[in-house]
């Protein structure tokens, strides 16, 4: 077996997959976005986004991340990664297979946290994908790159918690199916600082939940929706704590790590759908009597485009191999350094795809401002490139400084 090559059971995902998107997914997206258009609802829910759920779950592509066997294929994340590349190369593939994040994410936390009663009323429905959720983590008045900042409350009171705070960047709580919230606060500011956060299953028509406004990025009013929330005395049971108060922290990591790679997979679908459309145009575009392919940048950047586009590949399933075999914490590096990389790459080679299409590339007739606006949102969302950067860092100059510790001692 080669490095990194996949098993026979992920071939046929994969095979069925790309029959799929051939047959199904690509044909549909001019019909998902003349259904937008005629419903003047930036956040319409559109028929054929629930036709195409329905052809996936039939095909049996249904629920493909999640590694539990119970609730999906139990793939591996070396199984998953080419798959989750596959569904990149379109906006609406992921959710018509319910691999789409943020939901993604709360499922697996609902999994591995959630009591009987989340499973029965959230998961499930999340599962089946009748409902949709949002993560609720960052706020506007603090860095939330750092979860320890997070200054939403969450005070005990008997039974029950009292929320009160704000939210932003809540992406899916504009979803018109999006039901619950997972929040992240804090339930004692004098603890460790790792141990100050918990975090909580709060139904989005809670008394005193208010979806504020919309935030679009870059024009763009995401069909999800990234959502400013306030919480005003929102009372929340003490049954609906996530693992137990001061677990938020740990949960969160546990949630991100995956969620992650799931983004580096997708943008490496991007990626390669923005250089096929790159190659499709320069083809057919003459320029002072040569086709623009003629054109000796043009080439460079061709092949510059697959040279990275390989490197991040190989990267990506590394990081995937690691947690498979050594888990998250031990794969931390390799997810840093992907979450780092696989943005910046798909940015640049997106970017020259546009610059090829001249000035259809910043329309909406071809998808690629669109990609551009969501890729560069990805290296701020779970993380922004700094504090991978950092992370990276201090794992690399640790074995430097443990080393001279050890000859001085």
């Amino acid at each position: 077996m080669s490095l990194f090559e996949t098993s026979d059971r992920a071939k046929k995902y994969q095979a069925d997959l790309l029959e799929f998107m051939d047959s199904h997914i690509y044909p549909a997206e001019e019909v998902y976005d003349e259904q937008m258009r005629a419903s003047g609802d930036p956040h319409f829910q559109p028929p054929i986004i629930e036709e195409l759920k329905a052809e996936a779950r039939k095909r049996g592509l249904w629920n493909l991340f999640h590694p539990h066997p119970e609730w999906g294929p139990g793939l591996t994340n070396l199984e998953y990664a080419p798959l989750a590349e596959i569904m990149g190369r379109s906006h609406i593939a992921s959710e018509a297979c319910n691999c789409n994040a943020p939901d993604t994410g709360n499922m697996e936390v609902l999994t591995l946290f959630g009591t009987d009663e989340h499973k029965e009323k959230y998961l499930k429905p999340l599962l089946e994908g009748t409902m949709a959720s949002a993560f609720a983590m960052t706020e506007p008045a603090v860095a939330s790159s750092d979860a320890t900042n997070i200054e939403l409350r969450m005070e005990r009171d008997g039974d029950e918690y009292l929320l009160n705070g704000r939210k932003w960047f809540a992406s899916n709580a504009m979803h018109k199916n999006c039901k619950v919230l997972i929040v992240m606060g804090k339930t004692d500011p004098t603890a460790a600082p790792h141990r100050q956060q918990s975090m909580m299953v709060v139904p989005i028509d809670a008394p005193g939940v208010t979806v504020v406004r919309n935030l679009p990025v870059f024009g763009y009013a995401d069909r999800e929706g990234h959502a400013e929330i306030t919480f005003e005395n929102v009372r929340v049971p003490a049954k609906d704590v996530l693992k137990g108060e001061g677990e938020g922290f740990a949960i969160s990591q546990a949630r991100l790590g995956p969620g992650r790679i799931h983004h580096c997979m997708r943008a490496i679908g991007a990626a390669e759908r923005a250089l096929e459309l790159m190659c499709r145009r320069a083809q057919s575009r003459v320029t002072f009597g040569r086709p623009v392919a003629d054109r000796s940048n043009v080439q460079d950047w061709i092949a510059e485009a697959r040279i990275d586009i390989e490197m991040i590949r190989l990267l990506t399933l590394k990081a995937a191999h690691l947690m498979d075999t050594v888990g998250n914490k031990e794969a931390r590096t390799e997810i840093a350094a992907i979450k780092v990389a696989a943005p910046n790459i798909a940015l640049k080679i997106i970017d020259r795809a546009i610059q090829v299409h001249g000035g259809a590339g910043v329309t909406e007739d071809f998808p690629l401002a669109m990609m551009y606006a969501h890729l560069r949102t990805l290296r701020l969302a779970d993380g922004p490139d700094e504090v991978h950067k950092r992370a990276i860092a201090r794992q690399e100059l640790r074995q430097y400084r443990d080393a001279a510790t050890a000859v001085v001692g």
